[in-house]
């Protein structure tokens, strides 16, 4: 039996499905992404973000700056979003310390926040209203979905409580009926918990840091770490626990590709949502 939540193969079915819609289109949808410094991980998501783009005909365009003042910056947003051409808007994390995040991100048009990141957004997800979901979270909705795995009344643990992953999670898994803990770095006895779950869930950033006898027999493991270690990816969740679960997804190829195909439905969802104001 095959244990693998294949992400590639998600992504892929779901790439084919959004190109044909967005081939129905009589504009041409624009994606920006506004990047700070030169963070070698960012540069490698922004050229990820890119060529998916423009495979599924989106234009893409990426205003990067060496450095710029955070009034600048304000002012370059807010003029996006005055801007009809501009369907999206994405700004890439991290940003450089010297630079107010929260401000940043909240200055995005809440209707062009395709990341999902913006205050607004996040109140509107956990009042169970329509919204722009971020990205990895919808990642592993889609996942879950699509492995048609039941979520009223499970167990669900999540490790990590980061307002890109696992408090997003929280509330859209809380939304589907499930019986939700979040666990996070001053949890006690992390095994008790996690050795209970129906559905593991774990963003945390810490090769290995779930071994296999913290696994409960049965369950569906979601590893969102990635863990660069040289030069070769490794997940938070030890490979050897699929062993001991029902499904689990790799890293890399599970997680990590419904991200990306996630934005782009974003785009097409922001398009489609101004449309009909």
């Amino acid at each position: 039996m095959n244990k693998i939540i294949d992400g590639k193969k998600v992504r892929d079915e779901r790439k084919e499905k959004l190109m044909e819609e967005i081939k129905k289109l009589k504009e041409k949808l624009t994606l920006v992404d506004i990047s700070v410094g030169d963070d070698a991980a960012s540069k490698v998501y922004v050229s990820q973000k890119e060529k998916m783009a423009l495979e599924v005909g989106y234009n893409f365009l990426n205003l990067h700056y060496d450095k710029i003042e955070e009034d600048k910056l304000i002012e370059k947003i807010e003029e996006l979003n005055n801007d009809e051409n501009i369907t999206g808007i994405i700004v890439q994390l991290p940003l450089p310390s010297y630079l107010n995040k929260d401000r940043i991100l909240n200055t995005v048009s809440v209707d062009k926040d395709v990341d999902g990141l913006t205050r607004e957004n996040l109140t509107r997800l956990v009042k169970k209203e329509k919204s722009l979901i971020p990205c990895t979270p919808k990642g592993v909705m889609t996942l879950l979905e699509s492995y048609h795995i039941d979520l009223i009344g499970k167990k669900i643990v999540i490790v990590g409580r980061s307002e890109l992953v696992g408090l997003p999670l929280f509330h859209l898994l809380l939304n589907k009926d499930a019986t939700v803990t979040l666990c996070h770095s001053k949890t006690k006895d992390l095994k008790s918990y996690t050795k209970n779950a129906d559905i593991l869930i774990v963003a945390v950033g810490k090769k290995s840091l779930i071994t296999s006898d913290m696994v409960k027999p049965g369950s569906v493991l979601i590893d969102v770490g990635i863990n660069r270690v040289d030069n070769k990816l490794y997940g938070d969740i030890e490979s050897s626990s699929i062993e001991v679960a029902s499904l689990m997804t790799p890293v890399p190829g599970g997680v990590g590709p419904m991200t990306v195909i996630s934005l782009m439905e974003n785009v097409l969802e922001a398009y489609k949502a101004r449309k009909n104001k």
